[in-house]
């Protein structure tokens, strides 16, 4: 009785959490899509090879906080900047902020986990963005950029996303620009929804059946290791910040710290095995081990960070 009662409760979860999910993406993915229709990546891509220093930073992270994609697909958009003339430390903001800082990601992070946790998570990885291009061209680490044009093998969303950052404009009126951000918004959630159901799912099975002990014993706020351990594991796991999301309810609510949980998201959607090899192809070594270390750090101090201000 009590495996069919927990059994219950987690169908319940999963129903009510992929309704949630879905009609944000949908809605935000829209509405970034029709915001995209008017200031394409064509247009960033001209300002940024017009800027110099800090604000070309601030607006190569901005441009990634623009853009919907997942970690892999970042990396084409990443080779035309570089290849376009954009500044390598405006590109390297732009590589940090595309996967991890989004409106996608922010709303769900709002409707999820309430606008304490999502300014904080907001703040961290745009300051970490924008700095981190500027601490990289200032080490001299443009060298480590291997001048190569490639295309995106991404293992999680097929070509659409990159598809849609390069597509040109046919027509200019208001209602074809619907139609293109209404198509960009289905083909995202094409792509993601598999994702968004998983962490449905699996958030579904924790708030059923994992004991709330066991979570808080592992990785709760009493672990001091829990925040460093999460952003390591993250890498390797490579979670999507929409399969993480709704997985981080249910773990806070078991009595998963929120640092651990925003180390893990950090870690494991910022740099993915995927995005590391493909970065292989393009950056040398150095460059790939400074991005690594970089994000994992990030994760660190944001969890930290985050376990201090909550």
């Amino acid at each position: 009785m009590l495996e069919l009662n927990n059994l219950t409760q987690a169908g319940k979860f999963f129903l009510i959490i992929s309704g949630e999910l879905i009609a944000l993406f949908i809605g935000i993915s829209f509405l970034i899509g029709l915001l995209q229709e008017y200031i394409p990546p064509e247009k960033i891509r001209a300002v940024l090879t017009r800027q110099k220093k800090f604000v070309g930073n601030i607006i190569g992270a901005a441009f990634g906080a623009l853009t919907p994609f997942c970690s892999c697909s970042t990396i084409p958009m990443l080779v035309g900047l570089l290849n376009g003339g954009a500044p390598f430390g405006a590109a390297m903001s732009f590589l940090i902020a595309s996967p991890l800082l989004n409106p996608v990601i922010l709303v769900m992070f709002l409707g999820l986990l309430g606008l304490k946790v999502t300014v904080i998570y907001g703040a961290i990885t745009f300051v970490a963005a924008v700095l981190t291009g500027a601490i990289w061209e200032r080490m001299g680490l443009a060298d480590q950029y291997k001048q190569v044009v490639t295309r995106s093998s991404c293992c999680c969303c097929g070509e659409g996303a990159e598809e849609t950052a390069a597509a040109t404009e046919v027509s200019q009126t208001f209602e074809a620009k619907l139609k293109r951000a209404g198509e960009m918004a289905w083909s995202l959630f094409r792509q993601t929804f598999p994702y968004l159901i998983l962490g449905a799912a699996i958030g579904a099975f924790i708030y059923g059946f994992i004991p709330e002990d066991w979570v808080a014993k592992v990785a709760g706020p009493d672990n001091p290791l829990a925040i460093p351990a999460a952003a390591i594991v993250g890498v390797p796991m490579y979670i999507r910040v929409e399969t993480m999301l709704p997985i981080s309810t249910v773990l806070l609510d078991k009595g998963m710290s929120m640092g651990a949980i925003l180390a893990l998201i950090i870690g494991g959607a910022g740099a993915s095995i995927p995005e590391v090899i493909i970065l292989s192809s393009i950056f040398r070594r150095k460059l790939v081990a400074a991005f690594v270390f970089t994000i994992i750090l990030v994760a660190i101090v944001a969890g930290y960070l985050c376990e201090i201000l909550l």
